[in-house]
């Protein structure tokens, strides 16, 4: 199986990953509000007593596995993009691997945040609930509450498929609007709703790369004779 093939799965497992991660938020994990301003840590942490376990689950798919998924994917796409656009790949695999990281490190953080907190709600909810807060707010800082490294990627991805002629127009523009949504997270009044632009942007995005690297895996090497001519 070719890198270009092995990509292709790896960008739908990552549209996978959010998909098992929104569908958990609104429906099991809706009463707690994650992604919105209204969490409150003690309805968490007392969350955590009984189903700390499901938790760390949710975590460690929607950013262990999502992130070493991303890995694949971002080298992939750069080699892909390496055949008409070499100076773009550079900076597309640069900035995909800084949003891996990030992402990896976000679900180490939560999934130690849960570890640490169910261990000390039976003797001391408050503190539990005061841990879980101060290292859920280091989680969002790293990624998990803004997208901007992410959509940083997928709108330079996007660009460079462009100018390249690499990726499909509706690929392309479905990359520029995640990215747009990304970026927009940074503005504290349009969080949530930036938010879920991206969520969702990213799953149709990663879905139709996913198929363009699948699907239609020659097209870089043939564009490539083109572009040089």
């Amino acid at each position: 199986m070719t890198l270009t093939r092995i990509g292709g799965l790896a960008a739908l497992t990552c549209a996978a990953t959010y998909i098992f991660g929104f569908a958990l938020l609104v429906t099991t994990l809706a009463p707690l509000g994650f992604g919105t301003s209204a969490i409150d840590p003690a309805v968490v942490v007392a969350f955590m007593d009984t189903r700390a376990g499901l938790l760390i689950v949710w975590n460690s798919v929607i950013y262990i596995l999502n992130a070493l998924a991303l890995v694949v994917l971002v080298i992939a796409l750069s080699a892909r993009l390496e055949g008409t656009r070499p100076g773009w790949a550079a900076v597309t695999r640069g900035l995909g691997l800084v949003w891996a990281a990030l992402v990896l490190g976000a679900g180490m953080i939560a999934n130690v945040a849960v570890e640490r907190a169910a261990h000390l709600y039976p003797t001391d909810p408050g503190r539990a609930a005061d841990l879980w807060a101060t290292l859920h707010a280091v989680e969002l800082g790293l990624g998990g509450g803004n997208e901007i490294a992410g959509g940083v990627w997928i709108g330079c991805v996007s660009i460079a498929g462009s100018i390249g002629h690499s990726l499909p127009k509706i690929t392309v523009g479905l990359g520029l609007l995640t990215g747009a949504g990304g970026l927009l997270t940074l503005i504290p009044a349009l969080g949530d709703i930036a938010g879920a632009i991206f969520g969702l942007g990213a799953i149709a995005w990663f879905i139709a790369i996913g198929l363009t690297l699948s699907i239609n895996r020659n097209t870089a090497s043939a564009q490539a004779p083109t572009a040089a001519k």
